[in-house]
């Protein structure tokens, strides 16, 4: 009875296969393929305000340069003209006992507007990544993160620039003359702007 069985199973398997006769297009319409429509529809307008988008507590810089906060980072940090003259005065200044905090609001315009400028100085400065600290705050500037209060954050941005981990002096909102020159005047001893 064995060998009856086993021949035929062989048939079998050997007439029946996986494959469709015809191609699976045929079978279902909407798996053919429609051609791209390109369309020159801008992408929603992000809404800054809303909190899902917020960076709160300690974050890096690499995050900005993702969606959706690469829309405002790269084009402000592109766009700035940095004043050369004054560069190569911070190019004087020794930046090895300097680290600076970065407290904005992503949801803030003057964040969105003085942070990626700001960047922009400190790559051409060659300041070390490693030696930032960037906070996020929410709408009250208020921050997850321990001690922030001591950090008495009133406005944002607000650029804390230390020298030997004491803090040298602040740039608070707006630069005083520019972001390059006041943080010469903050380094080399003459404070901050607010």
């Amino acid at each position: 009875m064995k060998k009856i069985y086993f021949p035929f199973f062989i048939l079998l398997v050997l007439f029946s296969n996986c494959k469709p006769t015809k191609p699976l297009a045929s079978h279902r319409p909407e798996a053919v393929a429609k051609p791209a429509i390109v369309t020159d529809v801008a992408p929603p307008e992000i809404n800054f305000h809303d909190q899902t988008t917020w960076l709160l507590g300690y974050f890096n810089q690499d995050q900005l340069t993702h969606y959706p906060y690469s829309t405002w980072y790269l084009k402000g940090f592109d766009d700035y003209q940095i004043k050369t003259d004054v560069i190569n005065k911070l190019l004087d200044i020794n930046k090895d006992d300097v680290s600076i905090k970065i407290v904005m609001g992503t949801w803030c315009p003057d964040s969105r507007r003085e942070v990626p400028r700001f960047m922009r100085v400190l790559d051409a400065w060659q300041f070390p990544v490693t030696k930032l600290t960037f906070i996020g705050v929410d709408d009250t500037k208020q921050s997850p993160v321990g001690e922030y209060i001591k950090l008495d954050i009133q406005r944002v941005p607000t650029f804390i620039i230390y020298k030997n981990n004491i803090e040298a002096g602040r740039i608070i909102e707006n630069p005083t003359t520019s972001l390059e020159q006041d943080m010469v005047n903050i380094l080399s001893g003459m404070k901050s702007n607010k």
